[in-house]
């Protein structure tokens, strides 16, 4: 569900990029106490068309009584239309439109030693991970490894340089710029597999990590993963996010892979249950399972409709379907039936979702 909020502040970070401060009224607080890591979508209507665009929430949780703080950053795209609105338009009083926090890249705090690869604007939820854990566990550990393009490209730099300082023996800092040089820290150049698996043992013992957040463009997350794995790092202690996927880049996942063999059926119908309430609908050529449901049911959750975010993540009760792209799902989730209804077609002539499970 969607609440209109007022902006509270537009904070410039970089050339292109701001943060996004919302007031969020006493009695929507509880809706808006987030998990760290969790990211909300926001909404516009331009033309009559509706704009769906998720951010990461870059603050602490706050736990009750105290009042959360919504905050996000939003880095500019080319040719993106919410983007381009928040950097050149976007004021403090202005409505905006937002969702109640979600996904899975959510964090719980706990004692351990935590790790984190980043690039660029995917230091977000991780900023919000590693202040909470700190702020919560006085035996907790974070180790941040960030890789950005130029120093004045590096977004929260004045935040992350303060959980340097409030605890220096408990919270590390790695910086690596792609294409300037720097006084300090790693020589220039892209964090890919090769160069991680290489420097990862040399600046922290990777055995002794309790969960590693990955968090960025699909190269690097897919680097990291591969020199984590490299080094023996067990599925379970991988956490990741994309937060941009290149045009071309092939479908993943594992119910992609099983199904892209199957024909496909020249009629099919899905049946899905959202909120409680079923539905069944025949299935348009070329549609997939969410463009589906959104004509019937304005309300079915999505934010992003590129297999990054997950918000539309749905129970495939019945049938097989084919996944485009799936940048979101675990592999532990889609072996346990889950699918993006924004990346599915059918490939049966009956399909059943279950968005409440």
């Amino acid at each position: 569900m969607f609440h209109p909020l007022r902006v509270s502040a537009v904070e410039q970070l970089t050339d292109d990029s701001v943060a996004i401060t919302f007031a969020i009224p006493a009695e929507l607080r509880e809706t808006f106490r987030h998990t760290p890591g969790q990211h909300v979508a926001l909404r516009r209507i331009v033309g009559g068309a509706e704009i769906r665009r998720t951010y990461s929430i870059c603050t602490p949780a706050a736990r009750t009584p105290e009042e959360p703080v919504v905050r996000v950053g939003v880095r500019l795209v080319e040719g993106g239309e919410f983007s381009t609105y928040a950097l050149k338009e976007l004021g403090a009083g202005d409505i905006v439109e937002v969702m109640e926090p979600m996904g899975r890249f959510a964090f719980e705090p706990r004692p351990g030693r935590f790790a984190a690869i980043v690039g660029g604007s995917g230091i977000t939820p991780v900023l919000s991970i590693a202040a909470t854990l700190l702020a919560r566990e006085p035996e907790a550990r974070f180790c941040l490894i960030r890789s950005d393009r130029t120093a004045a490209s590096t977004m929260f730099l004045d935040e992350v340089a303060d959980l340097k300082d409030r605890w220096p023996d408990r919270f590390q800092l790695v910086t690596a710029l792609s294409r300037e040089e720097q006084q300090s820290g790693l020589p220039s150049g892209r964090l890919d597999q090769q160069r991680l698996t290489g420097l990862l043992p040399a600046l922290l013992p990777v055995a002794d990590v309790d969960g590693w957040f990955l968090c960025g463009p699909f190269g690097l997350v897919q680097g990291a993963e591969g020199a984590l794995r490299e080094l023996g790092v067990a599925r379970g202690r991988i956490h990741q996010e994309i937060f941009h996927v290149d045009d071309g880049t092939p479908a993943t996942g594992a119910a992609t892979a099983v199904a892209a063999a199957a024909p496909v059926p020249a009629h099919s119908t899905l049946t899905a249950t959202l909120d409680g309430r079923s539905g069944k609908w025949p299935v348009q050529e070329g549609d997939s399972l969410l463009e589906t449901v959104l004509r019937s049911r304005s309300d079915a959750p999505y934010a992003c409709k590129g297999g990054v975010c997950g918000t539309c993540r749905a129970f495939l009760v019945s049938g097989e379907v084919r996944m485009d792209r799936n940048y979101a799902l675990e592999p532990e989730e889609t072996e346990a039936g889950y699918v993006l209804a924004c990346q599915s077609h059918p490939l049966t002539p009956e399909v059943e979702l279950d968005f409440d499970r």
